[in-house]
């Protein structure tokens, strides 16, 4: 019992980062190429570095959706598909 509880945590941690990945990754690498940008032009705007990040972020968010609303939705099948075996 104890071992099936632990693997659905895994499981749920394994989900939660592979949803968050994609706009976790898109604002990394908007924001290096913001920061390398704002280096060579020497411009320290503050407001340069959000609104790319927000706005790559929003598409890449928007992009992945369906697969996003795929993958919860197959695990919310499974976790009802499991709950016979967690009450005995």
């Amino acid at each position: 019992m104890e071992s099936k509880l632990v693997g659905l945590g895994i499981e749920t941690f394994k989900i939660a980062l592979m949803l968050a990945l994609p706009g976790l990754l898109t604002g990394m690498f908007l924001g290096l190429a913001v920061s390398i940008f704002q280096a060579t032009t020497q411009i320290n705007e503050m407001t340069l570095s959000f609104i790319p990040k927000i706005i790559g972020v929003v598409v890449v968010i928007i992009l992945t959706m369906p697969w996003m609303l795929n993958e919860m939705t197959d695990f919310a099948k499974n976790i009802f598909n499991m709950i016979p075996n967690f009450v005995q």
